[in-house]
């Protein structure tokens, strides 16, 4: 039965154990503001395509200071920088706090403050992934990952859960306030961090040569190349999410401010994702890695499917259908939570640290801009051909582009992550 569950060795390390305990507070708060923001633009316009727009505005910065964010994190201390950006996003916080307790109703103004956040976040997280081969050996990368994401998911689920259900109580004022009080728990952690300076860090400015040097790298590197390929397949495809206002009012009568069908299709998939999680002791046993994120990816395109499915046959039976379509978004994320694990793992373990922090801001473009990308379709999608149609056709692409990519590059399939151990650090 030990073997079932998730492997907690990481967490003997003081240094990890601070990050991982903060979390389980902001990551409740992060997710409250993920939430408010798509529910508040929807409240002021009714429309789909301009939620879709949070992912252009939050793809751009997302995209520049996720890139130039890795290069920072190679060229000077990782404690340091992780300090300055967590100060940002407590900023960034309290202006949403601000904003809605001044009664702002300029979307634009919104989505300009929302901009500001994701910068804050994308020159945060490449120093943050990048210091987790220092902290801990690589056999239990693997597992720390697993246990990262658990946590991040059980936040995505209380965030929507409790989103929903006090929104229309409450307003969103209050949720970002408590966004804006929880991040203190994060500064708190780095803060307590050892320094942690660069091995081999590059000369000069961290500017635009380091970039590309860094991307020359994974150019040289085709097996890092398709582990970003094969999860943008996935999450520009398959992440339906801008469409949940939407289907939660129009295709499962829920009201237009949350509500419980809203607050179950946002926590659906980190609901699955912490299930995965807690039943994670697997994955560190895993040897054929590259096949295991593949089979990942099919298992999150099949899902999507089935969802979009229990969309489209909405009228049917609307409580059947959501539970339905709840569950499929929940066997999606567990897919997800693995898929990140493994793919993690391969980045982490096969890169040197000198070029770690710039392809942490490439892993960060991908996972967090991946989605943005499909806000904007998905959002124009549903505005002509339906929920339903747009949801489905996206789980379809995903498995027969996920299968030409694996004829394209065989060798992915065959990949094992390396043994060895690095140096813990408390």
């Amino acid at each position: 039965m030990r073997g079932l569950f998730a492997d907690t060795r990481p967490l003997r390390t003081p240094a990890f154990r601070r990050l991982w305990v903060a979390n389980i507070v902001t990551v409740i708060g992060a997710q409250l503001t993920v939430v408010a923001v798509p529910a508040q633009i929807w409240t002021l316009t009714h429309s789909s395509a301009m939620v879709g727009l949070t992912g252009l505005f939050g793809l751009v910065p997302l995209v520049v200071f996720g890139l130039w964010g890795g290069a920072l994190a190679d060229h000077m201390d990782r404690r340091t920088l992780l300090v300055g950006t967590t100060t940002g996003l407590i900023v960034t916080s309290a202006l949403f706090t601000a904003l809605s307790l001044l009664g702002n109703t300029n979307v634009w103004l919104l989505l300009t403050v929302f901009s500001l956040q994701q910068a804050c976040f994308a020159l945060n997280q490449p120093a943050r992934q990048a210091i987790l081969p220092v902290l801990l050996p690589t056999d239990q990368l693997t597992s720390a990952n697993a246990l990262g994401m658990t946590v991040m998911s059980a936040g995505a689920i209380a965030g929507p859960l409790v989103g929903g259900a006090l929104i229309p109580v409450l307003g969103f004022a209050w949720l970002y306030g408590i966004d804006t009080i929880f991040l203190f728990a994060t500064l708190w952690a780095v803060v307590s961090l050892p320094p942690l300076p660069v091995q081999g860090a590059g000369k000069g400015a961290p500017g635009l040569r380091s970039v590309i040097d860094g991307l020359a790298y994974l150019r040289l590197h085709p097996i890092l190349l398709m582990s970003f390929v094969v999860d943008l397949i996935a999450m520009i495809f398959g992440m339906p999410r801008a469409l949940f206002p939407q289907i939660a009012n129009l295709d499962f009568g829920g009201p237009t401010e949350g509500g419980l069908a809203f607050a179950l299709l946002f926590a659906a998939i980190p609901a699955g994702a912490v299930v995965g999680g807690v039943f994670s002791g697997w994955v560190s046993r895993v040897r054929r890695t590259g096949a295991a994120v593949l089979w990942c990816i099919a298992a999150w395109g099949a899902a999507i499917t089935v969802f979009g499915v229990a969309v489209g046959l909405a009228h049917l039976s609307e409580p059947v259908m959501l539970a339905l379509g709840v569950a499929a978004l929940a066997a999606a994320g567990a897919a997800d939570m693995a898929s990140a694990a493994f793919r993690q793992s391969i980045l982490l373990a096969a890169a040197d640290d000198a070029v770690r922090g710039r392809l942490q801001g490439v892993f960060i473009v991908v996972v967090v801009g991946g989605p943005r990308i499909a806000d904007v379709l998905h959002g124009g999608a549903a505005q002509v051909a339906g929920t339903a149609c747009t949801t489905i056709g996206g789980g379809v692409l995903v498995l027969v582009l996920l299968g030409l990519a694996t004829l394209a590059y065989p060798a992915f399939a065959r990949y094992r992550l390396p043994s060895g151990a690095a140096s813990a650090s408390d």
